[in-house]
């Protein structure tokens, strides 16, 4: 069937051409302006799950933007990976980098809780070497990579810093997460293993890894006492985790991170009992868990046929 223009009792218009040589096209007719017999036909070209607009059709400068943007957040990714063995790693701030030495302090995790950094890298390698090989063009990956690239960028040079100054350190790791958060909720809704899946467990554990660090820098600078610093972190870390969870509640990864890092402090906190810090946590734990399934029964309800 030919989709044209066409006017009673006059010729047709050229077939559209190229324009209409992929799938889900829709044409609607209506007439052109009041009182005449003359109709055109509207035709709307809409993209398929996950598929960007054809090159063609976003321009050779865009195009070629496209995929610099992508090329350059996996180097920010490799740089960010890399970083701990040019360095000699991060075993956490040293106590004595404080005018006050922190030593065990309560709102640090457990060690082995910092493990998951081994699973965001290779997520966070995968996922950036997909989008460049798969998705460079996709709206929905482009509009994370800039936001995404700021942060990986920025957490390269972290650790070097964190070496030398602890508030700079804590300032850097803030502006980390913001960008984090920002590409995680321009993220789009497809692709959800390869594209929001690695930026909501590396955004979820900064939002933990934020909080611990101005803990400590009020803490180690006699601000706040150590557990006022502890208590304030954690409900800072909780709140942004529940909001940031309603926002993107299509992705629970973010919940999970923030649980995670939530986990290791209580392990931290069980040999002498914190109480007040273990309560909190068990708190946060459970209104996360809840916030997590009241957000996602909205989204899988959008996303039903």
């Amino acid at each position: 069937m030919k989709i044209h223009d066409f006017q009673r009792g006059g010729q047709t218009a050229p077939h559209p051409g190229p324009l209409l040589s992929r799938s889900n096209v829709v044409a609607s007719v209506r007439p052109s302006h009041v009182g005449a017999e003359r109709h055109t036909v509207q035709i709307v070209r809409t993209a398929a799950p996950g598929e960007g607009l054809e090159p063609s059709a976003i321009g050779p400068r865009s195009t070629c933007m496209n995929r610099m943007k992508a090329i350059l957040t996996l180097t920010a990714t490799l740089a960010f990976v890399l970083s701990p063995f040019a360095n000699d790693g991060f075993n956490g701030f040293a106590p004595d980098q404080f005018p006050i030495p922190q030593n065990d302090p309560p709102a640090q995790p457990a060690g082995y809780a910092f493990g998951i950094w081994g699973l965001i890298y290779i997520w966070l390698l995968a996922g950036t070497g997909f989008g460049l090989l798969k998705r460079a063009e996709a709206p929905g990956w482009d509009r994370a990579r800039w936001p995404l690239f700021i942060s990986l960028a920025v957490g390269a040079a972290w650790i070097p810093v964190a070496q030398i100054s602890p508030i700079w350190a804590t300032v850097l790791i803030w502006v980390m997460l913001g960008s984090a958060l920002i590409a995680l909720l321009k993220a789009g809704r497809d692709d959800r293993i390869w594209l929001r899946t690695p930026i909501a467990l590396y955004a979820g554990w900064l939002t933990a890894a934020a909080c611990v660090a101005l803990a400590l820098v009020l803490a180690g600078h006699g601000i706040l006492g150590e557990q006022v610093a502890a208590l304030l972190s954690i409900g800072l870390a909780l709140a942004l985790g529940m909001a940031v969870q309603i926002l993107r509640a299509d992705t629970p990864e973010y919940a999970l991170a923030v649980i995670w890092a939530l986990t290791g402090i209580i392990i931290a906190n069980l040999s002498p009992p914190n109480i007040a810090v273990l309560s909190l946590c068990g708190a946060g734990i459970a209104a996360l868990t809840l916030t997590l399934r009241s957000a996602r029964e909205p989204a899988d309800n959008r996303s039903a046929p």
